[in-house]
């Protein structure tokens, strides 16, 4: 590995910055909404899965207990 100047690694990082592309406000709206869905969702899966488990043991509990 070569090392570099530290002025050319300035350079090459202000380069590489340059390249990079921010999200609009929008995007950012839309994604964090998107995220609050997911997790909404996934927690009444969750919750739904729980609550399955809970009345099948229960019942297996009942009938042989």
């Amino acid at each position: 590995m070569a090392t570099t100047n530290p002025l050319q690694f300035i350079q090459q990082v202000r380069a590489e910055v340059s390249k990079i592309v921010w999200p609009t406000r929008r995007e950012v709206l839309l994604t964090t909404v998107m995220v609050f869905i997911m997790a909404a969702l996934t927690a009444v899966f969750f919750a739904l899965v729980d609550l399955l488990i809970r009345s099948g043991l229960q019942g297996l509990l009942n009938l042989f207990g």
